[in-house]
């Protein structure tokens, strides 16, 4: 376990651990209970608690009810069902550190469309309405949260008596162990990707089903959906959508390729994506803002081009990955370095570092669209009350950190050949500030 020792230091992990662990589900509790109930005014949140005080938090957090439990169990099963059974190309992940290739079957944007249709059918034929899901999204988030913690507990048992690969093994630590995950690429059998399942098939797929179930609320509530909710909603959706098409690409990142899986990872993509990346569109549904064709199609126009930019950028590095360097970017040939590093089994490998196209002005610029596409589908709530920025200002700190984790891992494996690309491109997020 070599890899997260070098990049999380005891302390910061214990620091990390105890304050997601402590105050992370209670804060979820309170985003849904201010976003629902308190108007999104942390005001309100605040004077309540401030009267009733533990009274009124016990008040506050709903009990996981039978109906939420059943949502979550046919949604998580009906995602589980797609990943197995939808076709898809065969796909190879990045090499692992211990050698090893995992293979994937790419069926994410199949999953997508099946999973929408499916959703927005039962609806329309008035088998289901999703208006249910709002109604009780406390308990499902109560429950989630509670479900979440057993599935790590899960995941940490089956890392020490089933592990998948040899990607896995102890630091030593039981915290640390479970904070951070066992192991890389644990799977039931021989095709059921946990990581997929929790990163994309339960966290990515519950962002736009939320998103559209938000909607569909709006429309119940009012007899129409107002401008506002319709930019927030189709930027949002779009970008989901992004994310299944290019989801191959995902499976190469940081997330999957070097976080292991542990309560860091998927208590996040299982509780915080589902709750903290939809609770803009949770405000909206009883907050019907009406922005005015001129500015809503400005927003959009803008939310568009940066999802654009964050896919053509990511687009970008996979061609230039997949064709060797031999590709054309922007036009020209690509700038590079070819870099040499060791693998823990001790050969030696190269990559290469692309230093040109969109990879030229920052280490990091793809992180630059993506936090102004979040700003683009939260602006529709307007300036009235700060809480449908939080998820905004939580991405920011998590790219910034992501970035900075990413730098310092490149660094420790490239030696020389990282401080020659960081010379060439000094600048690691925003171009010629940061």
């Amino acid at each position: 376990m070599g890899e997260s020792k070098n990049v999380h230091s005891a302390l910061v992990t214990y620091t990390s651990m105890i304050s997601l662990l402590t105050l992370c589900p209670p804060f979820v509790i309170l985003l849904w209970y201010t976003m629902v109930h308190a108007d999104g005014s942390v005001l309100k949140t605040y004077e309540y608690l401030r009267q009733h005080e533990l009274q009124g938090f016990k008040n506050i957090w709903p009990t996981p009810s039978p109906i939420a439990w059943k949502i979550i169990a046919c949604f998580g099963a009906f995602e589980a069902f797609l990943q197995l059974a939808l076709p898809g190309k065969r796909v190879e992940g990045p090499v692992s550190p211990s050698g090893n290739i995992p293979v994937y079957k790419a069926n994410g944007l199949q999953a997508y469309g099946v999973t929408l249709i499916t959703y927005l059918s039962l609806w329309w034929f008035g088998i289901f309405d999703p208006a249910i899901v709002y109604d009780h999204l406390g308990e499902i988030y109560a429950a989630l949260i509670v479900g979440s913690f057993v599935f790590c507990i899960f995941l940490y048992i089956k890392g020490h008596l089933a592990p998948s690969s040899s990607d896995s093994g102890s630091s030593g630590n039981v915290i640390i162990d479970f904070y951070w995950g066992m192991e890389l690429y644990p799977r039931i059998g021989k095709n059921f990707d946990i990581k997929v399942f929790t990163n994309c098939r339960f966290g990515m797929m519950s962002w736009a089903v939320l998103s559209v179930t938000y909607c569909i609320k709006q429309y119940e509530l009012y007899g129409r959906v107002a401008d506002s909710m319709l930019v927030n909603t189709v930027l949002m959706l779009l970008y989901v959508t992004k994310f299944f098409w290019w989801e191959a690409g995902y499976w190469c990142t940081m997330d999957i390729a070097h976080d292991r899986a542990g309560f860091y990872i998927c208590w996040g993509c299982l509780v915080w994506v589902p709750s903290v990346y939809t609770s803009h569109g949770m405000y909206l549904v009883n907050h019907p803002v009406i922005l005015g064709t001129q500015l809503a199609l400005f927003i959009f126009v803008i939310g568009l081009l940066c999802i654009y930019i964050n896919y053509d950028c990511d687009r970008q590095r996979q061609e230039f990955r997949r064709t060797n360097g031999r590709c054309l970017v922007w036009g020209k040939a690509p700038s590079k370095i070819v870099a040499s590093y060791q693998t823990t089994r001790g050969e030696t490998k190269t990559s290469l570092l692309l230093t040109s196209g969109w990879w030229g002005l920052s280490r990091h610029f793809h992180y630059v669209p993506e936090i102004l596409a979040a700003f683009c589908w939260t602006v529709p709530a307007l300036f009235n009350h700060f809480l449908p920025y939080f998820y905004v200002l939580f991405l920011t700190i998590l790219l910034f950190d992501r970035a900075k984790r990413d730098d310092d891992r490149c660094s420790s494996k490239y030696g020389k050949y990282w401080k020659m690309y960081c010379d060439k491109v000094p600048y690691r997020i925003i171009p010629g500030i940061y």
